[in-house]
């Protein structure tokens, strides 16, 4: 039971990004939308600070659209990588609470989890689960906006099936762009 309880407990680490910049939807559905050469750069990048951090995820839930995809793509091709990644349509279709209830269900026992998803949820997201709390340079970030390949970090305690409202604390705000015309 105590090592059931020092699991659930553990510093845990959730990841929110949301997707590199994609193309105009000139005619494409919203949901077929691919990234722009921007924007797979951008990725790019993120893999690559997300690695020289050592913020490596267990577990990756990443919206089904084809511009997270690539995001993730472009994240694994900067450097980082990961065994399980799951694609979730509520990540694509649904709001904070939807794609709160996802993480809830999806991330089980694991520690570090990455999700690649769209705004204005992933801001949203951000701001209801830190409820201001955490780190002050990174909340001011924040407040210039979600921008694409914009990376919040946040810090958790408890098991991710609680994971709330207010329950966890802001500790860092990126956002990534690469190198490159």
């Amino acid at each position: 039971m105590l090592g059931a309880m020092s699991t659930a407990a553990r510093e845990k680490t959730l990841l929110l990004m949301r997707h590199a910049k994609a193309e105009e939807g000139l005619g494409k559905p919203d949901h077929d939308r691919e990234l722009a050469p921007r924007g797979r750069r951008d990725a790019k990048a993120a893999g690559r600070w997300l690695h020289e951090q050592g913020l490596v995820p267990d577990l990756v839930i990443c919206s089904t659209a084809q511009r997270t995809r690539q995001t993730w793509e472009e994240v694994c091709r900067g450097g980082l990588h990961t065994e399980f990644v799951e694609y979730r349509r509520s990540v694509y279709l649904g709001g904070s609470e939807q794609t709160l209830e996802t993480i809830r269900e999806d991330a089980g026992e694991t520690s570090t989890v990455l999700l690649v998803g769209h705004n204005p949820t992933m801001a949203q997201l951000t701001s209801l689960l830190t409820d201001g709390e955490g780190s002050r340079d990174a909340h001011e970030a924040l407040g210039h906006g979600f921008v694409t390949s914009g990376l919040a970090v946040l810090s958790y305690a408890g098991s991710w099936a609680d994971l709330d409202l207010g329950t966890c604390a802001l500790t860092r705000f990126h956002v990534s762009r690469g190198q490159g015309g």
